[in-house]
């Protein structure tokens, strides 16, 4: 299932979303100008060199240190990506939920908000594998947090979605808060199987940063600091294609 769009318009110009899709775009044309990994070398978060610093074992691996503090390590690897599909996926996500949080947080808030889930999610999967040597990177724990939050402020939002399976293409409309919880399903579960990073996908870092999304918003929502909530559009279901012997 892939996210098109969703019922609620932006009603003003979501200025913090694009910036944030300019830098991690940017970033990521740095990143394939570097065949050797240096940016995921001295801006990833690797939990093990976070716990420990750079050991015996770390340079044997051929990690260095970091070109910032630990510290800030858990942020910065939230602007790299491992890959074309990793950073479309991401960028999608945030382009299509980003502009709706904003909306409703403010500019500055949001942005706070944005770098502060992904620095959340970054702490969760440390503390899920402290000493993994693995490198962490991708938005996806801050992009999480938009999610959260998102589920929370518009529980009847609709998303229209691309359905890829076999020769079968359709686009459906589904409820947000029911993809949206699906999604976050998927990733309690993975998360619980024991894997921390399964697959190369730290799930705690996902499960981390919707959680505290979807906390910071009841909270906000709760003293009244949200800003009004723009109208909704109708989506309709409607049919790409589907092979000549389904019918129906």
């Amino acid at each position: 299932m892939i996210p098109l769009r969703d019922s609620i318009p932006a009603s003003r110009p979501p200025v913090v979303r694009n910036a944030l899709v300019a830098a991690c775009s940017l970033v990521f044309l740095l990143q394939l100008s570097d065949p050797r990994g240096e940016l995921v070398a001295g801006f990833g978060m690797i939990p093990y060199r976070v716990h420990h610093g750079v050991t015996f074992e770390l340079r044997a691996a051929g990690w260095s240190e970091a070109y910032v503090p630990e510290w800030l390590t858990l942020l910065t690897c939230t602007f790299l990506h491992g890959g074309w599909l990793h950073f479309l996926g991401n960028m999608l996500f945030l382009w299509i939920f980003g502009d709706n949080v904003e909306d409703r947080f403010g500019r500055l808030p949001f942005l706070l908000f944005y770098l502060g889930s992904g620095v959340a999610a970054s702490a969760a999967h440390l503390l899920s594998a402290p000493d993994s040597p693995v490198p962490t990177i991708g938005a996806s724990g801050a992009i999480a947090g938009v999610m959260g939050a998102y589920m929370l402020l518009y529980p009847r939002s609709r998303v229209e979605m691309l359905i890829l399976f076999g020769f079968f293409i359709d686009v459906v409309v589904l409820p947000a808060p029911f993809f949206l919880g699906y999604w976050f399903l998927l990733q309690l579960v993975e998360g619980s199987l024991g894997s921390a990073q399964g697959a190369g996908v730290a799930w705690w870092a996902h499960i981390g940063g919707f959680v505290l999304g979807a906390a910071v918003a009841a909270v906000l929502r709760l003293f009244e600091r949200l800003r009004p909530r723009p109208q909704e559009i109708v989506l309709k279901r409607r049919r790409v294609g589907r092979p000549p012997w389904i019918h129906g």
